[in-house]
């Protein structure tokens, strides 16, 4: 029997059958497939059943009015999954003739699919399921083994101690963190309480087609309990506050704090910084901090002024081009993400030459300082004071590591009553249904949060992998030797993809690794901005789905081989780096869709189908089939990074040496710094 055959049968028992990945009551795919389109949402239904169904071949009940409807659809969408039908069937053909593992699962799942009485929902079914489409969710260990085994892989063997550990945290760390705006509805705009000018920037910057797409942005004119960054800021000030009576503080030195301030709409960022600024101020938010508020504007600033001078003045003949193209806030999250760690060596050249680290926040986490004393005898700060960050030592294949970067971990809101070692991620209690049967990561992240962010006994250090956006860190020296970024289109795990680009690259110190900080923990306080959530839920299943295209492509695009980078990785990470990224993504997004309707949740799934097919044909295409794109785009975005950190140094060499021209340089970024700095009237 054909591959495509056995395919067809493994389709139709995973997703047709009654006992199938569709949950009760929907039964059988041909039950969604009812072709009279009398809107969007049904037209959506409509193809996402017709799709599966023409995937699991004639032996479905009315398959062929489906595969015809399908074949005869004038829209995007239909031409999209058509040719998913072809890509699923050639990337397993293809996987099936040169890996002779997975044709052995292949052809043990369709032996069981195909045999009387088979049920997808039993141990059994899962287990090759897994064995085929993901197996890094099926471990052959208990819970407790698979933790203590992923531990011994992060463990380090410490040879050097950092002989020089940070001692005043207030004034030797750049704080970061970012901040996502777009545009308010229209007739909130005309209910504000602001300027004529603003209301007229913020109606003109509503009119413009949306030019970039986050998560959860808040909305300019947020009420303080709707500002996310209201209250974290708000929780640096207390945190902030509390060092101070602590005596870990300098007292009353501000702490200099960088945010990002990244937009939807393009003619937003002057209107959103002049409200932000006003809101934050007016709150008593930045108590002893100094805010610096970054737009695309304010980038663009620092690199004409600046940096593009000095690329050109200490590194002669380099092109320049790409700099603009990487060194911002606008657009997707790796850009603005890459700039929060970048800046900090920018700081120590221009701003503070005793500025040693970085470390960004997210703000929807706060320090809870006092159950971190409770629990763990020391502050934050105290926390960050570790001599382990700048450590030397060893892994567990004897290599030698370098903990230039530093990760703490989160605790949900609702958990910390508990304990503050409350994993935030935890093993699902049900099985899995629809999409899930194929790819369910919450099982190797749970493994991976239990394993790595959790309490540390014993004498031995661990490197983490698994790191959040917010509570990390990186040393200013890690940033001029190694030079990590992100790529600047990551639209999702951006902090995981920051390692990435660096995970092999050899130094005089070792690999560069995150140190596990087992004390160092944020407060989670996501679930109080129940609004941004159930917004931004859509967004996070679309991000999932291009997260396992681009990590897949990723690893086969950087300059070490893809099965050494998956195997440092897994779980957390190197779960997204899958032999059948397309097959998984397009199964994914049909079950789940398919899902949406039979729960009656008729908008969320058309939500869903028509932003998977909008963002998926292109991540599909660029991330997977075009094979050239990411390597391309790796080799131009190092390039670029090495000509910011190249002509830092060249200016930092200059000031030294007291070059007037290098001084000018200076006077200019200081010029720039200031500009962006939200200040508080008195």
């Amino acid at each position: 029997m054909s591959v495509i055959h056995k395919l067809q049968a493994i389709i139709s028992f995973l997703a047709c059958s009654r006992n199938g990945a569709l949950p009760p009551p929907a039964g059988p795919v041909p039950v969604l497939f009812r072709p009279d389109d009398r809107d969007e949402a049904s037209a959506a239904r409509n193809l996402a059943a017709a799709f599966i169904m023409t995937l699991a071949g004639p032996a479905v009940p009315g398959q062929g009015p489906a595969a015809r409807y399908l074949a005869e659809k004038e829209s995007p969408a239909g031409t999209f999954l058509r040719e998913g039908v072809g890509l699923i069937q050639r990337e397993v053909q293809e996987r099936y003739n040169g890996d002779e593992e997975f044709r052995s699962c292949f052809n043990a799942l369709f032996v069981y699919a195909s045999s009387p009485g088979a049920d997808p929902g039993s141990p059994e079914a899962a287990r090759l399921i897994a064995a085929v489409f993901f197996p890094e969710g099926e471990s052959g260990a208990a819970v407790p083994d698979a933790v203590a085994g992923l531990r011994e892989k992060r463990s380090v063997r410490i040879t050097a101690p950092n002989p020089r550990p940070l001692e005043l945290p207030g004034s030797e760390v750049l704080f970061t963190s970012n901040i996502l705006l777009t545009v308010p509805p229209k007739e909130r705009i005309a209910a504000m309480d602001c300027s004529a000018d603003m209301k007229r920037a913020l109606c003109a910057a509503a009119g413009e087609e949306q030019a970039y797409w986050y998560d959860h942005p808040m909305p300019v004119g947020a009420v303080p309990g709707e500002n996310e960054a209201l209250h974290g800021l708000k929780g640096l000030s207390d945190a902030l506050a509390f060092e101070e009576r602590a005596g870990n503080k300098e007292p009353g030195r501000n702490i200099d704090l960088v945010c990002s301030l990244s937009v939807t709409h393009r003619g937003l960022g002057d209107a959103g910084r002049e409200w932000l600024g006003a809101e934050l101020a007016g709150a008593g938010a930045l108590r002893g901090i100094n805010l610096h508020l970054f737009t695309e504007s304010d980038c663009r600033r620092l690199l004409d002024d600046v940096i593009l001078p000095a690329a050109r003045r200490y590194c002669p003949g380099r092109d320049t081009a790409a700099l603009p193209r990487v060194f911002g806030v606008d657009g997707e999250y790796g850009r603005h993400f890459s700039f929060l760690k970048a800046i900090a060596r920018f700081w120590q050249v221009f701003v503070s030459p005793g500025v040693r680290a970085t470390f960004k926040i997210d703000l929807d986490q706060v320090f809870p300082q006092n159950e971190l004393l409770r629990e763990t005898g020391a502050t934050a700060f105290g926390h960050l004071l570790t001599p382990l960050w700048g450590a030397r030592g060893t892994d567990y294949l004897g290599r030698d590591v370098y903990f230039g970067m530093i990760a703490g971990a989160l605790v949900n809101r609702a958990d910390i009553g508990s304990s503050l070692f409350s994993p935030d991620v935890t093993l699902p209690g049900d099985p899995p249904a629809g999409d899930e049967v194929l790819f369910r990561s919450q099982v190797p992240q749970a493994l991976s949060t239990l394993a790595e962010m959790g309490r540390v006994s014993g004498p031995g250090a661990m490197q983490r992998v698994h790191v959040t956006g917010g509570t990390t860190g990186i040393l200013v020296e890690a940033l001029k030797t190694y030079r990590p970024f992100t790529l600047s289109f990551t639209g999702r795990a951006e902090d995981q993809a920051y390692l990435l680009s660096v995970l092999f690259r050899p130094g005089e110190r070792g690999l560069l690794r995150y140190a596990h900080a087992p004390g160092l923990l944020m407060r989670h306080d996501a679930d109080l901005f129940v609004g941004a959530a159930g917004a931004a839920r859509t967004g996070k299943v679309l991000g999932d789905y291009v997260r396992t295209l681009f990590f897949t492509g990723y690893a086969g695009a950087l300059p070490w081989p893809a099965p050494d980078i998956k195997r440092e990785i897994d779980p957390f990470t190197g779960c997204f780096v899958t032999r059948l990224p397309i097959t998984i993504v397009l199964l994914r997004f049909a079950l789940k869709t398919l899902r949406l309707f039979a729960a009656g949740e008729a908008e969320e799934g058309r939500r869903l189908f028509n932003g998977g097919a909008s963002r998926l044909p292109r991540a599909i295409e660029s991330y997977v089939l075009d094979r050239d794109f990411l390597r391309d785009a790796y080799r131009v975005e190092s390039e670029a990074w090495d000509l910011y950190y190249d002509a830092l140094d060249g200016a930092e060499a200059g000031l030294a040496a007291g070059d007037a021209v290098a001084v000018e340089f200076a006077e200019r970024a200081v010029r720039c710094i200031d500009s962006a700095r939200i200040r508080i009237e008195k």
